[in-house]
């Protein structure tokens, strides 16, 4: 008897690409060609960006560029190995050193990207019959994360600490880990901070904060959305951060007590595993912290603009979410209006994202307005302009 035929998965996995493009959520890439500050050449067109997350207007800083060229002429360009064979270097250590006491941290380890980092840090703490709770508005990572180390994934409505409290006291017992974002990456506000920190504190748990969004933008130094809620190590034992969002690098980190990072370097299989990022784009990210500690006149323009945008986002009526930070998302509903908007836009010269589903949930497409120190003032005032040929209806956040 001839045994059933096996499903196609290259096939199955054309139909649901099949199937996403009929409900017009299709993703597609963009092929940018150049850069200059916030301008980007795509496809022919010169477009203003309201997009990137170079919050401080870093990534093309003389400075970075100078170090990386620097350090490559020395290095080389690959590492060529992973951190615990022969591809840690001299750059990599220093920019550790220098992240852990920009963040007041005992340690801090380097990771290629956030994703790994995340996926690290989750998968060598948790274990099966350990809890995790996590925010509903946590980026895909930490989710993916908490499954990967076998633990119960449980996930309380945002922002609401009573139901995180609910759900770590139906365990008791049990080793449990509270895992939130420190500014949200579609909505933009930040979490409640002080309020998860003294749960954690009061129920025995384990506190850690993604503050890919918060690094550099937030706190009287920059250090992020913990230094501004005046949270330490003790009370926040785990921060990652990334380095390629204000800092214009790439990579990112995970910084905590010494225990924590051996710990690391021992079982996280995504650090463990993985060639080390290129020495020149560590020493490059070194100057960029040095910037960002040093030159607050970046987030105060930052700020400047952020409330700019706000002032007349309220006078146009438009449907802003309750955001200060970077992150100004305008939700429209449908992914057909949030596509049909974008397209409006880049009609203007101006370059927006349209967020849709599944990365948002139903019903709460938007544009992900995101501003950078590098706009100008006239830079704010055109969006906004062109915003208002829009027409869209005035909407609670």
């Amino acid at each position: 008897m001839a045994a059933p035929a096996r499903p196609d998965l290259l096939q199955r996995l054309a139909v649901e690409t099949a199937e996403r493009e009929h409900a017009g959520l299709l993703r597609r890439l963009r092929t940018v060609a150049h850069v200059d500050g916030p301008w980007l050449d795509v496809a022919g067109r010169r477009l203003l960006a309201f997009c990137s997350n170079d919050y401080l207007g870093l990534a093309q800083h003389p400075a970075l560029i100078g170090a990386l060229t620097r350090a490559a002429h020395q290095q080389g360009v690959g590492s060529t190995s992973a951190h615990l064979i022969c591809g840690h270097r001299a750059e990599h250590a220093a920019l550790e050193e220098a992240l852990a006491a920009w963040t007041g941290r005992a340690r801090a380890l380097l990771f290629s990207t956030g994703y790994m980092a995340n996926l690290g840090v989750l998968q060598a703490l948790l274990a099966p019959g350990d809890i995790c709770m996590q925010d509903k508005l946590n980026h895909a990572c930490l989710l993916d994360g908490a499954k990967l180390g076998g633990a119960e994934l449980k996930r309380y409505p945002h922002a609401d600490v009573d139901a995180a409290a609910r759900q770590m006291r139906s365990r008791p017992g049990a080793a449990a880990l509270l895992a939130t974002d420190g500014v949200f990456s579609m909505d933009g506000d930040v979490a409640p901070l002080p309020e998860l920190a003294a749960l954690c504190t009061s129920e025995g748990a384990c506190l850690m904060v993604d503050d890919a969004h918060g690094l550099g933008v937030l706190g009287t130094h920059g250090a992020g959305s913990l230094d501004a809620a005046a949270l330490g190590q003790h009370e926040v034992p785990i921060l990652m951060a990334t380095l390629g969002k204000a800092l214009g690098c790439s990579g990112a980190f995970v910084a905590g007590p010494a225990s924590l990072v051996d710990g690391l370097i021992q079982f996280a299989r995504p650090y463990i595993y993985t060639t080390a990022m290129p020495p020149a784009l560590a020493a490059a990210a070194l100057v960029a912290v040095r910037l960002a500690q040093t030159e607050a006149w970046r987030r105060e323009r930052l700020a400047m603009l952020i409330t700019r945008f706000r002032r007349g986002a309220s006078e146009l009526g438009l449907p802003l979410l309750a955001s200060t930070s970077a992150i100004q998302p305008l939700r429209l509903g449908s992914a057909e209006a949030a596509m049909k908007a974008m397209r409006n836009l880049q009609q203007q010269g101006l370059l927006v994202t349209a967020i849709r589903p599944p990365t948002v949930p139903a019903g709460q497409a938007r544009l992900r307005i995101t501003l950078s120190a590098a706009h100008q003032e006239t830079h704010v005032d055109r969006l906004l302009a062109a915003l208002e040929t829009l027409r869209l209806p005035a909407q609670a956040s």
